[in-house]
């Protein structure tokens, strides 16, 4: 399946946003889906630059729900991201950038979609259970944590 047309002839803009590590590894995991748009990329970490080139790529900065201040500037960060690309569709496997990418990217019309960790295989992690309800599409990567109304289990990217 390819994200690129979304059902028109012209390529869409694809905004996939991730933390570091595993997060990030899982988006990776899901770039053959993306395959025929322009797709621009967001992390946390500097060093992964050189996995996507020759797309674009973006650095925000890395915080946690107990940095506010960090927070607050990861937010900002995202949302000057998201008017600058416009993006028709935000795709993100988390954490916080990517909790902030669905909730301003709704607001500015894009399409949504959040992929939970494959980490978490008790519970949905903190920014899945926030950022669900906004995304378009919601998904697990576990079949005992899909639920009627989302997330919903599609199989795993891993």
């Amino acid at each position: 399946m390819s994200l690129a047309g979304l059902g028109s002839s012209a390529p869409k803009v694809i905004l996939g946003v991730a933390s570091g590590g595993g997060h990030w590894v899982e988006l990776m995991r899901l770039r053959k889906a993306l395959e025929g748009a322009k797709t621009v990329y967001v992390t946390t970490l500097p060093g992964y630059r050189h996995d996507i080139a020759p797309d674009d790529f973006y650095i925000v900065r890395d915080a946690t729900r107990w940095d506010k201040v960090g927070l607050l500037v990861e937010a900002m960060q995202i949302l000057r991201v998201l008017l600058r690309v416009k993006p028709h569709v935000v795709i993100t496997t988390g954490a916080a950038p990517g909790y902030f990418a669905i909730r301003f990217g709704k607001l500015l019309g894009a399409r949504t979609i959040w992929v939970d960790s494959i980490a978490n295989v008790e519970e949905l992690s903190l920014s899945g259970k926030k950022a669900g309800r906004y995304a378009d599409l919601w998904l697990t990567q576990w079949p005992h944590l899909a639920r009627p109304g989302g997330p919903y289990y599609y199989g795993s990217v891993l």
